[in-house]
């Protein structure tokens, strides 16, 4: 794939051990599109680490073909089964280290962060969080899949095109208190006006 001046791509990835979600996105002005989404499953494979090797495989030719210049991944979900958390915790760890192998920054959001970034609800459902998608991106009906892991993964990528910042939604982004301080004077309290 053949990237242009000023372009980002953003990798997604939903982690999971029998279906594992992956969305791209692009980013051109400020704009985001969709460019794909899908899913690995891993469904055929009874061995849990011939798993990991599909995935390792899998992720590294994704990043072969679209080249991102960041990875977003959504953290393992803390259930009470701890087997399915350290199963999901090693899908993740491979998809990390592919990245990582092609020097991919990478960056976690929680679950509840994403679904709150894209539907301001931190408990909305998959399908709320797919529909939002829909709008946003204006993907056509045919194009969604049946799998929600691929819209949870491009919802992950959606997340961080958010986080970057974006200058069309208006919102005022500070680097820190100090500079919060700084620009907003009038809702400080000082002491001097006592």
């Amino acid at each position: 794939m053949m990237k242009v001046k000023g372009e980002k791509i953003i990798l997604g990835i939903d982690p999971g051990t029998n279906i594992m979600g992956y969305g791209v996105l692009r980013v051109v002005d400020n704009k985001a599109q969709m460019v794909t989404m899908g899913v690995i499953d891993l469904r055929k494979f009874g061995d849990a680490y011939l798993k990991l090797g599909h995935i390792y495989e899998r992720v590294t030719g994704i990043i072969d073909s679209f080249l991102p210049d960041e990875l977003a991944i959504e953290a393992p979900f803390f259930g009470k089964n701890v087997q399915s958390m350290l199963k999901l915790g090693r899908a993740q760890g491979v998809a990390i280290a592919a990245a990582i192998r092609h020097s991919v920054p990478i960056h976690e959001y929680a679950p509840m962060k994403i679904k709150m970034a894209l539907t301001g609800n931190g408990s909305a459902s998959k399908e709320q969080v797919a529909g939002m998608l829909q709008r946003l991106l204006k993907i056509q009906d045919d194009e969604m899949g049946k799998f929600m892991d691929a819209t949870d993964a491009l919802a992950a990528a959606y997340c961080h095109y958010l986080q970057m910042g974006r200058p069309e939604t208006g919102a005022t982004h500070y680097k820190g208190w100090k500079d919060f301080v700084n620009k907003n004077q009038e809702k400080v309290w000082n002491n001097k006006q006592k």
